[in-house]
């Protein structure tokens, strides 16, 4: 099991449902709550003029008609989380959450 298949088992768990997305396509018709991440960067350590360690950074998104979501913050628990910012679009809150996973 790659890291992104346990992110999205981690991320189902923390959610309490499969409506879990990553990287959806725009004509998919998600099922709130929910969460949509996608894979944001790769950060890279060198020594030596080589890449010795990378770790994926993801943009996690938890999408509910709630604007306090509990999932929020559990996964701001996790290590290397931090919360980006909050919006409001088409009468949903999105809480952007960005994760080294």
């Amino acid at each position: 099991m790659d890291n992104q298949d346990k992110l999205q088992t981690l991320l189902e768990g923390l959610l309490g449902s499969r409506n879990v997305y990553y990287q959806p396509p725009t004509s998919l018709l998600m099922k709130y709550p929910a969460i949509r991440y996608s894979k944001d960067d790769i950060e890279s350590k060198y020594a030596n003029n080589k890449s010795y360690n990378r770790r994926n950074r993801y943009e996690i998104i938890v999408i509910d008609e709630l604007p306090d979501n509990k999932v929020i913050q559990e996964i701001l628990d996790l290590p290397l989380s931090s919360f980006n910012r909050h919006y409001t679009q088409d009468g949903l809150n999105h809480d952007v959450i960005t994760l080294y996973y």
